[in-house]
């Protein structure tokens, strides 16, 4: 089985040894994405909502480079700063996943990277 690296520029770059993600045995996996402006670096602005919109949307062009797309996302893992969040984080994830969500994790961690106040990674159907 061969491995394939996925790269966007639509997403902020890895900002460590690892890749944004990878297309292995029909599957793509997606590093975790933070709430990140790829165009500016810096976190958006509005909280937890809008940084889980931010965050999916990354995570959108990180599939669409693969050929695929959240419509064909099987299982995601949500990573919160804070557990009390969790409607807020909720409310905005439904919206993009309305009909067939994913099978989904979501866990409230000691810290996230850079201070942020959400993390998403998701593994997905290569199309």
């Amino acid at each position: 089985m061969q491995r394939k690296v996925i790269a966007s520029d639509g997403a902020p770059a890895a900002v460590g040894p690892y890749s944004q993600g990878i297309r292995a045995g029909g599957f793509i996996f997606a590093a975790g994405q933070l709430g990140i402006d790829p165009a500016t670096k810096r976190f958006v602005e509005g909280g937890v909502g809008a940084q889980t919109k931010q965050a999916l949307e990354n995570l959108s062009r990180v599939l669409e480079a693969a050929g695929s797309s959240l419509a064909q996302v099987v299982k995601t893992t949500v990573f919160l700063a804070n557990m009390n969040d969790f409607g807020t984080m909720n409310t905005v994830y439904a919206e993009f996943f309305p009909a067939m969500p994913p099978a989904r994790s979501t866990v409230q961690v000691g810290a996230l990277p850079l201070g942020g106040l959400v993390e998403i990674e998701l593994i997905a159907l290569a199309s």
